[in-house]
């Protein structure tokens, strides 16, 4: 693993606002690269992953493994599993009640469209407070967003 750090001067103008420092991590198994080798292979292959960053939705499972497709296919076996669990969500909500039927079909396509870091706002990092008396574990939102009528249909279903 090579560290490199990067000191970062915020200016507005001629005025120096504050400076900020930033640690960037390569991880490669290639024991014979020098480490300035190493970082300009990530350089590179950033670079690449440019072009094809709207492909990957937020997940950022090209972004840290370097050189070898043992380490690529680890991350690449986490994205697939991140996005099968945000299509696994999409596809589990129900979209068969009634007079809102319609309405349920439309969110159930939007978040199917949604990208993966969407998903993740709305639904993965919610703010809860967990609190554990006479046997029970209570979950309690501390937050809100607007899709969370989505969520709460999801989590009806899965009680089923």
């Amino acid at each position: 693993m090579i560290v490199v750090r990067k000191n970062i001067a915020r200016t507005k103008g001629q005025r120096a606002l504050f400076d900020e420092t930033r640690y960037l991590f390569d991880i490669t198994n290639e024991r014979e690269w020098t480490p300035a080798e190493i970082v300009f292979s990530a350089n590179d292959r950033c670079h690449q992953e440019n072009l094809i960053a709207p492909l990957k939705g937020g997940v950022r499972a090209l972004s840290s493994p370097t050189d070898t497709l043992a380490s690529n296919w680890a991350y690449m076996v986490m994205t697939t599993l991140a996005w099968s669990l945000k299509a696994w969500w999409a596809l589990m909500l129900p979209d068969t009640a009634g007079c809102w039927r319609d309405r349920h079909r439309d969110e159930k396509r939007q978040v199917l469209r949604w990208e993966f870091k969407t998903f993740v706002n709305a639904f993965v990092s919610l703010p809860c407070q967990v609190v554990k008396s006479a046997r029970r574990l209570v979950l309690r939102l501390l937050g809100g967003n607007p899709h969370l009528a989505i969520f709460f249909r999801l989590v009806d279903r899965l009680r089923r």
